[in-house]
């Protein structure tokens, strides 16, 4: 959506209909370009299985944090904050969840047991697949 705003302020600031003389269509446009594209890259690389996607999705949703909290207290907009709440607070606690972190641990311990119990592969230590 932040990239959809981007786009519409460079036709607004090219249509030259909005006084620029507050603000700069084109430079607000690169600013939120080049956040909310990291943020975008950092999904996509969530999707794609890249690890480094989950630390700019942990510091965004801490970042996020404190707008809750405003928006809940401050703003006086229990309801925008509420709704933001219900997005921020789970994602930040999926992205800490322990299937979460052993994927991500797997770089730093490759030859450790997965700690699930679907795997049935050799080194389980049940036996139970011998017959």
């Amino acid at each position: 959506m932040a990239m959809g705003f981007a786009v519409y302020s460079i036709f607004r600031a090219a249509s030259g209909e909005h006084d620029q003389s507050v603000t700069n269509g084109y430079g607000f446009a690169m600013w939120l370009g080049l956040l909310f594209g990291g943020v975008l890259a950092a999904g996509i690389a969530l999707l794609r299985g890249v690890r480094w996607g989950r630390a700019v999705a942990v510091v965004a949703q801490i970042l996020l944090l404190p707008v809750v909290w405003s928006l809940l207290t401050d703003s006086h907009q229990p309801l925008l904050g509420t709704l933001m709440a219900v997005i921020v607070i789970p994602a930040l606690v999926l992205l800490f969840a322990p299937a979460t972190t052993g994927w991500l641990a797997q770089d730093y311990a490759p030859d450790a047991p997965p700690e699930s119990d679907t795997d049935t592969g050799a080194g389980s230590g049940s036996g139970s697949e011998r017959t």
